[in-house]
């Protein structure tokens, strides 16, 4: 059974990643699980509610949270109805990043699926800045799903790598899985300027192959030239609607969180994006 979860603010954009997970495991048998942070509400928006209120303040807003994710799960369950899928709530009184990865560790669970509102005014991040924080810190993969993005059958997955990493073998069990569940291509993209391989990236490359025998696989490398332009005119040319990476220290990915402005960034992406973790934390 597939372990999901998906945290939520009650937003529209946290709606439609509930709905896009359901969508994608209609077929699997799935839990999901809606967990709700609720620290910052208890504490006030400047740390300025009193120590003597805060536990009861904390109770009241417990039996508030789960009233709504009850809610919430009434709203969705059944529409499609499906008996493969359950559902269960979590309110949790502790910040989202720090509750959602206790709560991973946990359950040992398999996915966080995430909605996104993409490009933002106030701090021009490519993602909301707690989707950022979940992507950095939280051991799992994460799924950020753009509000804006109409539910497709991922077919055709761009997975952007130089082969110098020891992948995780789970992880790419999980991109393995629904590659063949969709009878996808993974598009495995190298950008470089050599066209020979060390024997690390060899070990590496044949790693992949191994660990993704149920999805059609593409081996393509490119030359250099600004990465996120590549990424971009690849999704386009390809049609691909799954961006897949791995963040691991000194990685383009981990660059690309640490870029402040969209101008830097350059990298706008408008399809669900899983972020595959290879750090030790």
């Amino acid at each position: 059974m597939r372990t999901v979860l998906i945290p939520t603010d009650f937003s529209r954009n946290a709606l439609h990643a509930l709905e896009y997970a359901q969508e994608l495991f209609k077929c699997n048998r799935a839990c999901f699980f809606l967990l709700h942070a609720f620290a910052d509400e208890v504490y006030g928006q400047y740390k300025t509610t009193p120590t003597d209120q805060i536990e009861s303040l904390a109770d009241q807003k417990r039996k508030e949270v789960k009233k709504r994710l009850d809610e919430l799960v009434q709203r969705v369950e059944g529409h499609p109805p499906n008996p493969l899928h359950t559902f269960e709530t979590i309110p949790v009184f502790d910040n989202l990043v720090d509750g959602v990865n206790d709560f991973v560790k946990d359950k040992n669970l398999d996915l966080v699926i995430m909605g996104t509102k993409g490009e933002t005014s106030d701090h021009k991040t490519t993602f909301g800045s707690y989707t950022i924080e979940v992507f950095k810190y939280v051991q799992c993969p994460v799924l950020a799903v753009p509000e804006d993005f109409t539910y497709k059958q991922p077919k055709n997955i761009l997975f952007p790598t130089d082969y110098m990493l020891p992948y995780k073998r789970r992880e790419l069990k999980l991109l393995g899985d629904l590659a063949g569940d969709f009878k996808a291509t993974v598009h495995c993209l190298y950008i470089t300027d050599f066209d020979v391989l060390s024997p690390r990236q060899e070990d590496n490359k044949q790693f992949l192959k191994d660990a993704l025998r149920r999805a059609y696989l593409s081996f393509e490398t490119t030359a250099v030239k600004n990465r996120a332009e590549v990424i971009m005119e690849y999704i386009k040319e390809k049609e691909v609607s799954l961006l897949v990476m791995v963040n691991s220290r000194h990685s383009f990915f981990e660059d690309m969180l640490y870029r402040s402005t969209v101008d830097l960034l350059g990298l706008k992406v408008k399809i669900p994006f899983l972020v595959m973790q290879n750090l030790h934390r």
